[in-house]
Formats: C-alpha cells, sequence, structure tokens
C-alpha cells in the first residue's frame, strides 16, 4: 500500500455520469496500491469528518457505479469563506487531512470546485501539511473554460435532444384541433449549452424546435411572439426551448424567484409558465409546457457513449496526476477534430479555469437568435453520439450500484461550524 490516502468529493448538482468519474478514480487508485476515502456529502463531509473508506467496496459495486446516475457519495452546495477573510475551515480541513494521512484531494465538480480545490493547493503548505489537490471537471452546463465540453453535458444535452423530437411528433399529432404550442424549459443559469443542444433534435428550417431562446440574448417578447404566430402558422404548431437563465433587455432573469442558493446564485424557476401564459393571452393558442429539472441530469438511461467516456477518462488522469505530483491542476478534454471526433485528456492549471464561465460564442447563434449555426452543430453533434446500456435486472429496470459507505472512525473533536 503506497504512504498516503487519497480524497475524493463531489460537488454540486450531479450528472449522469459522475459516478463513472467516481469509479475510474478508485479503480485507478486501487491499480496503484493507494486507499481511497470519500467526503460524504461533498466538502461538507472533509469538514465534518465524515468519511467513507471505498476500500470496503466490492470491486463489482465499484464497476457499477459505471452505469449508476446521481451522486453516490453525497454532494453539496457549500461555498468557503474567503481565507483572508476567515481560514477557521481551511484549518479544519488541514487537521482532518493530516489526521487521517490525506496527501490527494480529488474534488469532482464545477466552477465553484474549481475555485475550493485551487484555495485548498495554494493553503497546504501554509498549514503544515502538503497535499495535492486536483479539480476534476464535471458540470451539466458545460461553462468550464479550457476544456473542450464538461463531462455531464453530452448526456444532458442527448436527453434534451431525443425529449424535443419525441415530444413534437406528440404535438404535431395533435396540432390541429390541440395544442399549438409545446415549450420546454431547460437549466442554463448564464450559458445556453443546454438549450443550444436541443437544435439537433432536427435539421433547422420548420423541423423542431422552432425557437430557441438562450441566456446570451436578451429577451424580446414581440420578437418571440411574432416567431411562434408565424411558425403555427406555417407549420401548424410551434416548440419552443428555453433557457432557466434568459433575461430581459436590461439584464433581469425572468425566472428570478427572489431567493439565493449557497453560492449567491439567483433561485430561478418558471420561465415556462410565464412564457405559455404570454402566448395564450397574446396569441390565444393552447399551450402545453414542460419542465423536466432533474430528470434531464438524472436520465442515464439516455446517457451519451461519448460522455461517458470522457467522464471516466478525466478520473483516471485525475489520480495519475496526484500522484504524479502535480498540483492544484485539472485533467481538461481538449478537441483534436470534429469528425471524426477526435479528443484527449491534458492538464490545465486550476488559476486558468476557477471562477470563469464559458458562454455559446456569438458564432453559435442564427441571426434572429433563436436557432443554432451549423458551427454549432458541428460542435455539439459528437457529443450526444452513441449509447452507454445500462443493465437491467428481471423486472426491466436498471441495476445500480449499492453500496456499504463504511465510514471511517473519526479521530478529531466534532466541526463546530454548520450550514
Amino acid at each position: 500500500m503506497a504512504k498516503g490516502k487519497l480524497l475524493y468529493a463531489q460537488s454540486g448538482g450531479v450528472t449522469a455520469v459522475i459516478n463513472a468519474t467516481a469509479a475510474a478514480v478508485i479503480e485507478t487508485a486501487r491499480s496503484h496500491g493507494v486507499k481511497v476515502y470519500a467526503a460524504r456529502n461533498g466538502i461538507l463531509g472533509a469538514l465534518r469528518e465524515d468519511l467513507i473508506d471505498t476500500s470496503r467496496e466490492s470491486k463489482s459495486a465499484i464497476a457499477a457505479l459505471h452505469h449508476t446516475p446521481g451522486g453516490a457519495f453525497g454532494s453539496c452546495r457549500y461555498k468557503l469563506k474567503p481565507p483572508a477573510t476567515d481560514d477557521s475551515e481551511y484549518v479544519r480541513l488541514m487537521e482532518v487531512m493530516k489526521a487521517h494521512d490525506i496527501r490527494w484531494f480529488l474534488y469532482n465538480g464545477g466552477n465553484d470546485s474549481a475555485d475550493t480545490a485551487l484555495k485548498l493547493s495554494r493553503l497546504g503548505r501554509e498549514y503544515g501539511h502538503e497535499i495535492h489537490c486536483i479539480g476534476v471537471p464535471k458540470t451539466v452546463d458545460n461553462d468550464l473554460v479550457v476544456t473542450d465540453c464538461c463531462p455531464g453535458f453530452g448526456s444532458v444535452a442527448r436527453y434534451t435532444a431525443l425529449s424535443v423530437r419525441e415530444a413534437s411528433l406528440d404535438v404535431a399529432s395533435m396540432s390541429e384541433t390541440s395544442t399549438k404550442v409545446f415549450i420546454l424549459e431547460v437549466m442554463g443559469r448564464n450559458a445556453g449549452w443546454i438549450a443550444a443542444s436541443a437544435g439537433l433534435a432536427g435539421e433547422g428550417g420548420d423541423t423542431p424546435p422552432h425557437v430557441i431562446l438562450f441566456p446570451e440574448r436578451s429577451f424580446e417578447p414581440k420578437a418571440f411572439l411574432a416567431k411562434v404566430k408565424a411558425t403555427v402558422e406555417r407549420v401548424g404548431y410551434c416548440t419552443v426551448v428555453a433557457s432557466e437563465g434568459i433575461r430581459d433587455a436590461d439584464g433581469t432573469l425572468l425566472s428570478d424567484t427572489g431567493g439565493r442558493d449557497a453560492f449567491g446564485h439567483a433561485q430561478l424557476g418558471g420561465v415556462a409558465p410565464l412564457l405559455a401564459q404570454m402566448v395564450n393571452e397574446k396569441l390565444g393558442m393552447k399551450v402545453h409546457w414542460a419542465v423536466p429539472d432533474y430528470l434531464q441530469r438524472s436520465a442515464r438511461h439516455a446517457a451519451s457513449a461519448t460522455d461517458l467516456m470522457q467522464a471516466q477518462a478525466v478520473g483516471k488522469a485525475a489520480v495519475e496526476y496526484a500522484l504524479d505530483g502535480m498540483n492544484a491542476v485539472m485533467p481538461v478534454i481538449l478537441r483534436g477534430r470534429d469528425s471524426p471526433y477526435r479528443w484527449k485528456i491534458a492538464a490545465a492549471p486550476l488559476a486558468r479555469i476557477a471562477n470563469r464561465e464559458k458562454k455559446m460564442p456569438k458564432s453559435f447563434l442564427s441571426r434572429d437568435g433563436f436557432a443554432i449555426t451549423a458551427a454549432a452543430r458541428r460542435y455539439l453533434a459528437p457529443l450526444i453520439r452513441g449509447e452507454a446500456p445500462v443493465p437491467c435486472g428481471k423486472d426491466g429496470l436498471p441495476l445500480h450500484a449499492v453500496l456499504k459507505r463504511v465510514a471511517v472512525a473519526k479521530k478529531l473533536a466534532p466541526w463546530d461550524g454548520g450550514v
């Protein structure tokens, strides 16, 4: 057994393939003789000294994580305080890691998680416990910079494109005497990558989706209603896909509920019913709307094979980078070409990634702002390709991983912080 242990934690909203990354981390570490602890519920588990000994899990249980959605070890939305303001949380983290001889820390998440890993990488030696920190990419929003795409996005993109194509066939079949407009609200606070993926459902022109609303473009009610009206008159129905983060000309979120999450982000929700009400009142058309919410990011049965392979690849690379002595880096995906799709994994400094956000480039949006361009299609198409089968039981339902989650014995006094 190699000296020291590796601590892995999941952060933020989970994806259909984040557990595949976790499995790759554990399997790769085991092949190097390194024991892996997992923090229960992300960084909170590390603060609470609530650790899981993954060496107590069977090989088959870990292998089953490759096709299990959700976050097997629990996740959280918890932002550490700035160390210059209050370093008590960092002191506590170092105490926990020192007590359990943790030498490597892998934080699997998005922008805020990259920032946490970066801060810890800088403070380890200062606090008397040198530790190598690696950020591991994950986010359905696809908004991490440097990396070509983010593990988790390809699967939600495939789910979205499939849902739009299938729902549109349903609407079209009843449009003469029933629903004229169908509105699907998808995730995406500041970046419209998921909404854009809906464009893969059709080939453009009069194929659905007929209208896509992006956070990168100001929402103009008159233009939107005119587009919907013209589409219904020409096609017979209209499918609309709206990102939850669309804003008006003043930059105000249409769906801002007034609340804030743990990271200070506005709580969003309700764009679809707002748009539906607008269409019904102004155009007098029957409207149906849907919000897939957690369904879109947990649909492992609809996962993309490309996404699964990339999720596994970043997990494997993260362990290898850590054991090679690298610090404050993230394994990112670099694209070689679009067709045939070629990609590889490389290390990128966390300093280039943390607290930055990748939005849809202007070249990916049509001139009227309601569709994607050929350039966007070339970028998106490879990410949703291939099926990632899930083994099923006699009842026809997926066989997901069942873990023991054996707790590591605590060595310190309870943490006096909280959420």
